[in-house]
């Protein structure tokens, strides 16, 4: 009888940033694969204790020196040094198990220097998205990815991962139960407090020196959706993508400016010392304190954007400490005569006033982008003559609860976030699909897609580190695309956002050609 292989280890995972983000994807990982997250890198100490202390060593527990890091350069050379040391062939202490993938959940700008840097590591990569924020930085991922033999690589694009979202994509092409689809009306309520919260006073509040913001760092999401319907391949458009001939787009900072400011609130530049606080929606005391401090008793997020440590607050020091930081917090504010930019942009503002913050991203915008009919030689496939235009627009009482139509040869397709309602012509039918629901941590996260996500990558990286799919296989059963997918997908996003600044229609052949065809 031969001897019995031990089952494979399960994969162990690195994440690089443990915020919000970081604690979505460590959470899935967690509850819904075999994979282990066993290392973080994190510069902020409280928030690397915390994220270890609930997924790697324990309440009670130590890190080892493999599994807690600072900045993340700090485990790369870690790393590193552990390879060419023979003597640590097998990790720096007994039972060491090599990370064999990374999350990396850090802020945008850092997620091109960081997968550069790690690319001679040779790991499987799920980034958070946006993978960078140029065009240059995305296809320098994939020179410095290409040099190397392939691994899964991911971004987190989570809408294509929620049974909701699954099921209509099998709808329109699979099933194709409203024939060849003709023009699609997609919505992305962004929530009028969470706006203000984020691109108003928080991290995404400013664009790129490229001119790129909210469009990129909100709703590459919903542009990616959309592509992944109309242009990915599938039973109903092929394997060749079907891409878009021409991208325009129309935006404006509407409201969130000096402007609009009420007359009544004068000179005050912070909610904690303004006149005209009592009457204005905006108010950080409003939102903050009195909504999700008083009335929810909610310490996840928002307020843990806000106040890292407020969870630990209150279970050792209790609800009016917690609420004696939160003030103390949003009343931190800034003069812009006086205070450096670099000061300014380093950090965020949440008392803030919403007029007089340093916001420079679009509240409200449209993206339109048009088919030209591409058959297929000898093919009669859903490559015609269609087009997509997409709202993005914060004063709505729907946080992040997509909706919209779409209209095909053979009947009408309308959805929202919990149900998809399809009619056909020919019989005058019409079907209501409910989505059942999920568990309220499932459901919240995106509607699941967070840990359909992960589950996907996690499967992926198995399967691969198994032999038992290539890379390319995992790429498209199981993550669902590829790096020349993802790096598409937000070359759209950067020629929307050309267009509506040069206020100009792009041609996409034209304007793919000059600016960094994959085939170059």
């Amino acid at each position: 009888m031969g001897s019995i292989e031990p089952p494979p280890q399960p994969p162990q995972f690195l994440v690089i940033g443990a915020g919000s983000r970081g604690h979505a994807y460590a959470r899935a990982v967690e509850a819904s694969t075999s994979g282990t997250i066993a290392a973080v890198a994190e510069i902020d100490p409280f928030k690397r204790q915390e994220f270890g202390r609930r997924y790697i060593w324990g309440r009670d527990g130590q890190p080892k020196e493999y599994q807690s890091f600072g900045p993340w350069e700090e485990w790369v050379t870690w790393e590193k040094r552990r390879r060419e040391d023979a003597d640590k062939a097998g990790g720096s202490e007994p039972g060491y198990i090599p990370i064999t993938g990374v999350f990396i959940c850090t802020m945008d700008e850092t997620h091109a220097s960081i997968i550069r840097a790690i690319a001679p590591l040779n790991l499987h990569i799920l980034c958070e998205k946006p993978l960078a924020l140029s065009l240059s930085d995305c296809l320098s991922i994939s020179s410095a990815l290409s040099k190397y033999p392939p691994k899964v690589v991911s971004i987190g694009h989570v809408l294509h991962y929620s049974p909701h979202n699954i099921l209509l994509r099998k709808l329109l092409t699979a099933d194709q139960v409203i024939g060849e689809i003709v023009s699609i009306e997609h919505t992305e309520p962004v929530g009028w407090w969470h706006f203000s919260h984020s691109y108003v006073r928080g991290n995404w509040r400013r664009s790129t020196p490229e001119g790129v913001g909210s469009l990129l760092t909100k709703s590459g999401h919903d542009i990616d959706f959309i592509l992944w319907l109309l242009c990915s391949p599938s039973a109903l458009t092929g394997s060749k993508p079907h891409l878009p001939s021409s991208i325009s787009s129309n935006g404006a900072m509407t409201h969130f400016r000096p402007a609009r400011k009420p007359k009544a609130a004068g000179t005050a530049t912070n909610c904690l010392s303004c006149p005209a606080e009592a009457g204005c929606i905006y108010s950080a005391k409003k939102i903050y304190r009195d909504r999700w401090l008083r009335h929810e008793k909610d310490t996840g997020w928002p307020l843990k954007i806000v106040v890292p440590e407020i969870e630990e607050i209150v279970s050792t020091k209790g609800w009016d400490a917690a609420e004696e930081q939160l003030m103390k917090r949003l009343g931190e504010d800034y003069d812009k005569a006086t205070t450096p930019d670099n000061i300014i942009a380093s950090r965020s503002w949440y008392g803030r006033c919403v007029y007089e913050s340093d916001n420079d991203v679009v509240d409200d915008q449209v993206v339109t982008m048009d088919w030209e009919e591409d058959p297929l030689h000898g093919q009669d496939l859903g490559r015609g003559l269609k087009r997509a235009l997409f709202h993005m627009t914060y004063p709505t009482q729907a946080q992040c609860e997509r909706r919209g139509w779409i209209y095909g040869t053979l009947g009408e397709i309308h959805y929202d976030s919990h149900k998809i309602t399809v009619h056909t012509f020919a019989d005058g039918k019409t079907i209501v699909h409910d989505i059942p629901k999920q568990a309220p941590e499932v459901e919240k996260s995106h509607g699941g897609g967070d840990w359909g996500l992960a589950g996907a990558f996690v499967q992926a990286v198995q399967n691969v580190d198994a032999r038992t799919m290539d890379v390319a296989q995992a790429q498209r059963e199981l993550v669902g695309c590829d790096l020349e997918e993802i790096i598409l997908s937000h070359a759209v996003v950067f020629a929307a956002e050309e267009a509506r600044r040069e206020r100009k229609v792009i041609k996409w052949g034209e304007w793919w050609a000059k600016n960094g065809s994959l085939a170059q």
